[in-house]
C-alpha cells in the first residue's frame, strides 16, 4: 500500500514493503454494505493508514520518499508519534537537507523478538494485543522561515508466520481470521512434521536428545556400564556396531581405547613404539638351542603363550582413568589371553 500526500512545498508517499495480506482492518467485517463501500471508494474524512504486516524475528520497512520541485533548498525534521513501541522501530533518514529539485527517501525499520508469542503474559496485559497505530510527521521549513506539516499515519500488525495459508486461493488469504484459525492447526502438527523430517537425527547418537540414548543403546544390544561421559557414550554407541566386528583384535581393542581415552589412533606410523596406543603382541618359538635368549625369549617357570602388552603414551595435563582401560582390555581380549598395561606421560620419560 503507497500513501501519497500533497503539498506546497513536498511531496511525500509512504510505502510499505511488507504489506499485509488483509482486504480491511483487523477487526474484519463481513457485511455487504461495509464491502461495496470500500469497492466503491467512498470519500473518506482522512487519508488511509499504510499497513505493515510484521512477523516476529523478521525485519520490516515503511519507506518515505520525499518529493521536492522547488527552487530552494528545505530543511526536514521528522519525528514518529503513537502507540507502537519504541523499541521496535528505528528511524533512518539519507540527512536534513533536501536541495531543490531533488528527491530523497527515510525508512522506518521494525523488528520485534522471534519469542513475541511464547512469552509468558501478566493479567494487565491480557488480551494479547496485536494492532498498533502511529503517525510519521515530516516538517519541511524554508529559508525564508515558512514551515509545512505532513502527516503520514500507519498501523502494525502483527501477524505469526504461517505456511498453510500458502496451500489456500488468494481470496482467502486476505482474510484475517482464516489466517489465525489455521496457525491454531499449525501449531499443533508443525512439531510432528518437524519430527518426520528429522527423524534422521534423533536416531544417530551424537544428535539425538539425551532421553533417546537408552533405546539407542539397548538397539544395537549395548550393555557397557562404566563411568562414562554423555559424549564418550554418544561416540561408543555410533561405532558399537565396529566395535564388535573387531572384537578380540589387536585393531578392535585400538579402536574401542581410541574413543574411549581421546589418544589419536596413529595408523600413518608402522612402529607400534611410536604410537600413543600401542599394542604388543608377544609371540616367540619357544625354546631353540642357539637362539634363546634367557628373559626375553624364554622364561623360567613358565610361560606367556598369550600374553600381550598395552603402551598408552599420553601429552602433559591428560588425564587418564586406569580402572576404565583395564576394564575396557578385559572385557575385549580373548579369554584366555593375559596382559600388562603400562601408561607413560612427557613428564614420566624425562
Amino acid at each position: 500500500m503507497a500513501q501519497t500526500q500533497t503539498g506546497r512545498l513536498i511531496d511525500i508517499s509512504l510505502v510499505s514493503l511488507q504489506e499485509p495480506d488483509l482486504s480491511s482492518g483487523s477487526a474484519m467485517t463481513f457485511s455487504p454494505s461495509s464491502t461495496f463501500s470500500k469497492i466503491a471508494g467512498s470519500p473518506s474524512s482522512s487519508p488511509q493508514a499504510t499497513r505493515l504486516q510484521l512477523h516476529p524475528g523478521e525485519l520490516g520497512e515503511l519507506v518515505v520518499r520525499i518529493k521536492h520541485q522547488g527552487d530552494t533548498p528545505l530543511q526536514l525534521q521528522f519525528s514518529v508519534t503513537g502507540d507502537v513501541p519504541r523499541d521496535w522501530w528505528q528511524l533512518r533518514t539519507e540527512g536534513s537537507e533536501l536541495p531543490a529539485n531533488h528527491q530523497m527517501e527515510a525508512v522506518l525499520y521494525f523488528a520485534i523478538a522471534s519469542d513475541f508469542f511464547e512469552r509468558p503474559l501478566s493479567p494487565q496485559q491480557l488480551p494479547l494485543r496485536l494492532d498498533y497505530k502511529g503517525q510519521l510527521k515530516v516538517t519541511a521549513i524554508s529559508p525564508r522561515g515558512d514551515s509545512e506539516e505532513h502527516l503520514s499515519p500507519f498501523e502494525v500488525l502483527v501477524r505469526p508466520p504461517s505456511l498453510y495459508l500458502d496451500f489456500l486461493p488468494d481470496i482467502y488469504r486476505r482474510i484475517d481470521i482464516v489466517g489465525r484459525f489455521l496457525k491454531i492447526f499449525e501449531t499443533t502438527f508443525e512439531p510432528t512434521v518437524d519430527i518426520l523430517d528429522h527423524l534422521w537425527a534423533y536416531l544417530d547418537p551424537l544428535t539425538a536428545p539425551r532421553s533417546m540414548l537408552p533405546f539407542l543403546s539397548h538397539w544395537v544390544g549395548w550393555s557397557f556400564e562404566a563411568p562414562l561421559s554423555l559424549e564418550q557414550q554418544r561416540t561408543l554407541i555410533r561405532y558399537a556396531m565396529e566395535i564388535y566386528r573387531w572384537r578380540g583384535t589387536r585393531r578392535g581393542l585400538r579402536f574401542y581405547l581410541h574413543l574411549a581415552s581421546g589418544l589419536p589412533l596413529d595408523d600413518h606410523l608402522p612402529d607400534e613404539s611410536q604410537k600413543s596406543i600401542g599394542i604388543h603382541e608377544n609371540f616367540s618359538p619357544g625354546h631353540v638351542l642357539g637362539q634363546t635368549v634367557l628373559g626375553s625369549s624364554t622364561i623360567l617357570g613358565g610361560s606367556r603363550p598369550c600374553h600381550f602388552s598395552v603402551h598408552l603414551r599420553a601429552p602433559d595435563n591428560y588425564s587418564l582413568d586406569e580402572a576404565l582401560i583395564r576394564t575396557i582390555i578385559d572385557q575385549e581380549k580373548p579369554a584366555f589371553s593375559s596382559y600388562d598395561l603400562a601408561i607413560e606421560t612427557p613428564s614420566d620419560s624425562s
